[in-house]
């Protein structure tokens, strides 16, 4: 099964990922490399203004251009999608600041199904703002009964579809229901510039995503850090949630079970290591846990992982988020837990024990434990643990519908 061929369209003009083209009424319109890049980076992040110093880094990199280079880019690409200088009702200039993609753009996808159609799925991309002002960025695709998506670390709305990492997923659990999914506070295309970060907020976070998508009744699907979130929110709201499927999570976090010194030591290992390597330009650092989340993945799998997560979160956020995952305990939370749930767990997880997913299950009352043949944390599209996480929860939610 191959990977999401990703368009942008909007006002008549389409942005093809795949072919780098970029396309008017139809008709292609030839471009600059780095004038595809601008449009591509504008309008993935249209929910806020594009600095100049940030096109410059994302475009060129290490190569030093001129700020001219930059406003002849932005000229051309004006024209390309004939969005006309003195109206600008695509690309907004920010005068001080920057570059606003305003129009509305809607993001088509096109996967390859089992038997080798294609099936395609839009992608319509909306803001809510929460009670403390923050900005998060969800989306639906797909049809039919709903299926709520809880956030997790490392997650990019847009991104996520080109992702080898991710895009199996989304794909295919996206064609019977409607997936709803959104990207989690400093994350993603939700604000980045925020500084509380908890459990709790994250819970609040999704009532209000659920909210804004008017959903009154759901199941939810909690991934690794999202299963904590995902708990909560049902022993919060029993009566809005149909079911609870967890895959790959706990109820303590790492630092929050840890019973030994080594045991600690290895925790706070892991959030120095972010603190020290996150941000750098080698991927070393980074690559360690793509080794934890997908041990078996190939070397493009690794690489794709790095630039997820180079995508996703800034350094510092990366460091919020690992501190308050090690320390969260769920576990009376678990116990609280009414409605039907169903866990699943990699047998050979090396980033959370299998072990995690047993005692998990124990502690939800009347929840069933299915482990998996794999070693990966992430469940890669091309490995047989695939089909059958997809089938056990297909008949799960069919089973609480």
């Amino acid at each position: 099964m191959t990977g999401g061929d990703v368009r942008f369209t909007f006002e008549g003009v389409e942005l093809d990922l795949g072919r780098y083209e970029v396309r008017r009424d139809g008709a292609v319109v030839a471009v600059e490399p780095q004038v595809f890049d601008v449009l591509v980076h504008l309008v993935r992040h249209r929910d806020r203004v594009v600095s100049k110093e940030e096109l410059l880094d994302e475009v060129w990199g290490d190569r030093f251009v001129s700020e001219s280079a930059l406003t002849s880019r932005i000229k051309a690409a004006r024209r390309a999608i004939g969005d006309d200088g003195s109206a600008q009702r695509a690309i907004r200039t920010v005068h001080g600041r920057g570059y606003r993609f305003v129009a509305d753009a809607l993001e088509v996808v096109r996967t390859d199904t089992d038997d080798g159609q294609q099936r395609r799925v839009e992608q319509h991309i909306q803001f809510c703002t929460t009670h403390d002002g923050v900005q998060l960025a969800y989306a639906a695709v797909g049809h039919g009964s709903p299926l709520v998506k809880v956030a997790n670390w490392l997650s990019h709305l847009d991104y996520d579809w080109e992702s080898p990492v991710w895009q199996h997923w989304w794909r295919d659990l996206s064609a019977r229901h409607r997936l709803v999914r959104y990207d989690e506070r400093g994350c993603g295309l939700s604000d980045r510039d925020v500084d509380d970060f908890s459990l709790d907020t994250w819970v609040g976070d999704l009532e209000t995503v659920v909210d804004a998508a008017g959903l009154e009744r759901f199941p939810l699907l909690g991934i690794s850090q999202g299963g904590p979130v995902a708990m909560t929110y049902a022993a919060r709201h029993p009566e809005r949630v149909t079911g609870l499927i967890l895959y790959g999570t706990y109820a303590q976090g790492r630092l929050a079970r840890a019973h030994t010194q080594q045991a600690e030591d290895e925790a706070r290992l892991l959030v120095q290591l972010v603190r020290l390597g996150w941000g750098h330009d080698t991927p070393a650092f980074r690559q360690v846990f793509a080794a934890q989340f997908m041990p078996e993945g190939t070397l493009e799998q690794w690489e794709a992982f790095d630039e997820l997560q180079r995508m996703t979160t800034s350094p510092a956020n990366a460091v919020e988020f690992m501190e308050t995952f090690q320390t969260v305990d769920v576990v009376d939370v678990a116990r609280a837990v009414s409605v039907p749930t169903l866990v699943l767990h990699a047998r050979r997880d090396v980033r959370i024990p299998v072990a995690e997913g047993r005692r998990l299950a124990a502690l939800i009352p009347g929840s069933r434990f299915v482990p998996l043949e794999s070693t990966n944390h992430l469940l890669l599209g091309d490995e047989p643990a695939w089909p059958r996480f997809v089938n056990e929860v297909e008949a799960f939610l069919t089973e609480i519908a």
